[in-house]
C-alpha cells in the first residue's frame, strides 16, 4: 500500500513525457535584467531541535545553572571510594534573583568521594587527544580547604579524564581547570565530587571543549558553524521564528536579557519544549549563552548581514494570543531603539558601551530589523505601525521587515500584503511550508509581483514531502529538487526578491521537534541534507546580475518539466546558468549564448542526481547525494548537455565581457 502511495505522489509530481526531444535555449549574456543583492542567500537560525543549547552553542553541560523547573534534571548523585553525603537544592531570590539557584554538596566521609554527574545533551561528544575546559562558581560553605575532582567519564563507566580543582574561599568565585579525553565517545557524562569532608556549594558547572570555532573561549561548536561558513550566507537571521513570541508574553524572547555576563542572564523554558506533545521534551531550556551578541559575532564572523527580529508586542496566535495594549507598547519599543543603539552605537552611549565590554567596540552596521515573527490580522499592523512610526523618524537607516502571515496565499497573507504596501515596508516575509508539487508549480510566482512594491523577504521555506521515521528521511532528493525549481524563479526575479532562506536550519537527531531541516547533527558527527547542498549551490555559484534564459522567448518554469536561471558577475568575469530537469527522462538541451562576451573553452559544471526520488543522506552515507564536479567542453558560445533525469546542473563558465 505504501509502495502504491509513493507511486501515486510522484506520477503527479513528477510524471514522464514522452518525446520531450530537444529543447534550445537562449542565454542573453550581454544585457542584465536586474541586480541580485549581495545579502540575497541567508540562513535562518532559531533554537528548535536543539539548535543553540545542545547544537550550535558548545556547551555540554546540561543544566548548569539548576534553573530549569526540575532543578536537578540532566543532573544525578555520584559516589566513589566509600563517599557518602547529602545533595540540596538552595535559592538566593533576594540576592541575585535572574539566577537564584545552586547546588550544595556535602560530603561526609574522610576519605572517599561525593557529588553529582551530568548527562549533558543526549550525552557529551568527546574526543580523544582533546581538551576540555571545566569553570564552576563556587565557594567553600564549611569544612576544611576541599578538593573536587572533575571527571569525564565514558558509556561504559570508565574515567577517561580528570583534573582536579582547589583554591575554594567563603566567597562566590569562578574556578577553572582542564582535562584531556583519552577516548572519543558521543555518550560521555562530566562527573564533579568533592574529596573528603566537606561543604562546597556551586553555581554555573560548565565545560566546553577547547576546540571551538575560532578558537573562542566557550564559543561556538567548529563543525556546526563551519558548515554555515560554507554557505557563505549573505544574511543571518536571528533568533527565530516562533522563538520570538513566546507561548505567552512573559516567555517570549528579549534580546536585553541574553547580553552581558552568561551568569547573569536569566534562563527562560524553550517555547518547543511542549509544542508538539507527540515529540514532548521535557528538558528544553534556553539558556542564552547564545545570545544577542553572539549572534552579531556569528554574522560578522560569516561574512552576513545580521537580521534580528524583535517581538512586537504579541504572543503567538497559534497559543496564548496575548496582546500589548497599544498605548504600553512604548517598552517594546524603546528596546527596539536600544537594539540599533547596542549594534551600531557610539562606546560612549549605554548599550554600545555593553557591546565594547562586551569584547566589540566598533558598531556591527546593523541595517535590517524586522518587526514580529509571523502575526496576522490587524491587531498586527497596529503595532507595527507604531513601531514603524518611531523608527522611521529617529532611524530612517534602518531596513524594515515587516510580515505576511504563517502562509503563501490564504485570506491572512493578502490582506496583510494590501497593509504592509501601504504602509512602505521595506521587505514583507513570506514563509512557505509546502508540498514538493506545490514548489515545483511556483517558480513563476514572482513573475507578476510588482515591480514598485515592497520587496520580498523568503524568509522560511521548505518543500515537506514523503517521509520515513528516520529523522532525515523527510530531505529527500525529490523535496530538495523541487526547492532548485523554485529557486530558479527567486533568481529571476531577484529585483523582488531580495532575500530568501530555508527553515529550519538545524536538529539533533535525538532532539529534533520539527523536520525537514537543513543540516542534521548527534553529539559528535554532522549531516548536510540534499536541500543543504542545493542551498550551498545557490549561494556560492550566484552573480550579481540576473540574465534572461529562454526558450522560444518564455522563461523555463516547468515546461517539459524544465526550469532554468541565469546570472552573471562582471567583476570575476562568470557566468552562472542553473537547469533543473525535474521528469524521470533525460532531456537534451543546447543553449545559446548571445552576446558579445568571450567564453573560456571549458566550463565547471556541478550535478546532483540521485536514481531515488526519496533519496536522503545519512550519518553512514552523508554523501549519497551531494554535487558532482566535473568539466566540459564549450564550442564557441554554444553549451550542448543531455541532462539526467530527476537532476540539477549548475554551469559555470568564464567570460571576458
Amino acid at each position: 500500500m505504501k509502495k502504491l502511495l509513493l507511486s501515486l505522489i510522484f506520477s503527479t509530481i513528477i510524471a514522464a513525457t514522452p518525446g520531450m526531444g530537444q529543447s534550445r535555449l537562449t542565454l542573453e549574456v550581454d544585457h542584465a535584467t536586474a541586480a541580485i543583492k549581495p545579502y540575497m542567500w541567508g540562513i535562518f537560525f532559531e533554537d528548535i531541535n536543539f539548535g543553540a543549547d545542545g547544537g550550535l552553542y558548545a556547551e555540554l553541560v546540561k543544566n548548569r545553572s539548576f534553573e530549569f523547573y526540575e532543578p536537578m534534571m540532566g543532573w544525578k548523585e555520584a559516589s566513589k571510594e566509600e563517599g557518602n553525603g547529602k545533595i540540596f537544592i538552595l535559592k538566593r531570590e533576594q540576592k541575585k534573583p535572574v539566577n537564584p539557584t545552586y547546588l550544595r554538596i556535602d560530603s561526609r566521609n574522610d576519605q572517599g568521594l561525593y557529588g553529582v554527574v551530568n548527562e549533558g545533551f543526549r550525552g557529551m561528544g568527546v574526543r580523544a587527544n582533546e581538551r576540555y575546559n571545566f569553570s564552576v562558581i563556587a565557594r567553600k560553605a564549611d569544612g576544611d580547604t576541599p578538593e573536587v575532582v572533575v571527571e569525564l567519564v565514558n558509556s561504559e563507566g570508565s574515567v577517561i579524564g580528570q583534573t582536579t580543582i582547589t583554591g575554594f574561599t567563603k566567597e562566590w568565585q569562578k574556578l577553572e581547570g582542564s582535562l584531556t579525553s583519552s577516548q572519543t565517545d558521543p555518550k560521555a557524562s562530566l562527573r564533579v565530587m568533592v574529596k573528603g569532608k566537606g561543604i562546597v556549594d556551586m553555581d554555573m558547572i560548565s565545560l566546553f571543549p577547547e576546540n571551538t570555532w575560532k578558537n573562542r573561549k566557550n564559543g561556538l561548536r567548529a563543525d556546526l558553524v563551519q558548515m554555515l561558513y560554507d554557505l557563505k550566507p549573505g544574511f543571518l537571521r536571528f533568533p527565530g521564528g516562533c522563538i520570538v513570541e513566546g507561548h505567552d508574553l512573559s516567555l517570549r524572547y528579549q534580546w536585553k536579557k541574553t547580553v552581558g555576563p552568561v551568569e547573569e542572564r536569566e534562563m527562560i523554558i524553550n517555547r518547543w519544549n511542549t509544542e508538539f506533545m507527540h515529540r514532548h521534551t521535557p528538558d528544553y531550556f534556553q539558556s542564552f549563552g547564545l545570545g544577542f551578541y553572539e549572534y552579531f559575532l556569528l554574522a560578522e564572523d560569516l561574512g552576513a548581514e545580521p537580521l534580528p527580529i524583535l517581538n512586537c508586542g504579541m504572543a503567538c496566535q497559534y497559543n496564548t494570543g496575548e496582546l500589548v495594549p497599544l498605548d504600553e507598547l512604548d517598552p517594546y519599543i524603546q528596546d527596539a531603539l536600544d537594539l540599533i543603539e547596542f549594534a551600531n552605537g557610539d562606546t560612549t552611549t549605554q548599550w554600545g558601551k555593553l557591546r565594547a565590554q562586551m569584547g566589540h567596540p566598533q558598531p556591527f552596521n546593523l541595517k535590517f530589523l524586522g518587526i514580529g515573527n509571523e502575526q496576522w490580522g490587524e491587531q498586527y499592523v497596529e503595532r507595527y505601525q507604531k513601531f514603524a512610526e518611531v523608527l522611521r523618524q529617529k532611524h530612517p537607516e534602518i531596513m524594515l521587515v515587516g510580515g505576511s502571515g504563517p502562509k503563501p496565499e490564504d485570506e491572512r497573507f493578502h490582506y496583510l500584503w494590501n497593509e504592509m504596501k501601504d504602509e512602505e515596508v521595506d521587505l514583507i516575509d513570506e514563509h512557505y511550508y509546502m508540498s514538493p508539487d506545490w514548489f515545483f508549480s511556483n517558480a513563476d510566482r514572482y513573475d507578476d509581483y510588482d515591480r514598485n512594491g515592497p520587496k520580498v523577504f523568503a524568509g522560511e521555506y521548505a518543500a515537506h514531502g514523503p517521509e520515513k521515521e528516520y529523522p532525515l528521511s523527510k530531505n529527500t532528493w525529490l523535496s530538495a529538487l523541487s526547492e532548485a525549481a523554485f529557486m530558479t524563479g527567486l533568481v529571476r526575479n531577484a529585483d523582488v526578491v531580495n532575500m530568501a532562506s530555508y527553515a529550519p536550519l538545524m536538529a539533533h537527531v535525538e532532539a529534533w521537534q520539527w523536520r525537514p531541516d537543513l543540516i542534521w547533527f548527534d553529539n559528535l558527527n554532522v549531516v548536510g541534507t540534499p536541500n543543504y547542498y542545493v542551498q550551498k549551490l545557490y549561494s556560492t555559484c550566484t552573480g550579481n546580475e540576473v540574465l534572461n534564459i529562454t526558450k522560444d522567448g518564455s522563461p523555463l518554469t516547468g515546461q517539459n518539466k524544465l526550469y532554468a536561471s541565469a546570472s552573471r558577475d562582471k567583476n570575476n568575469g562568470k557566468v552562472y546558468i542553473k537547469l533543473v530537469n525535474a521528469s524521470n527522462n533525460s532531456q537534451e538541451v543546447i543553449i545559446n549564448m548571445n552576446g558579445n562576451a568571450k567564453f573560456d573553452k571549458k566550463a565547471t559544471v556541478y550535478l546532483m542526481t540521485a536514481d531515488d526520488p526519496l533519496a536522503y543522506n545519512t550519518f553512514e552515507t552523508p554523501k549519497k547525494v551531494v554535487p558532482v564536479q566535473s568539466t566540459i567542453k564549450i564550442k564557441g558560445k554554444v553549451i550542448h548537455e543531455t541532462l539526467q533525469p530527476m537532476s540539477f546542473y549548475v554551469f559555470e563558465i568564464g567570460a571576458k565581457f
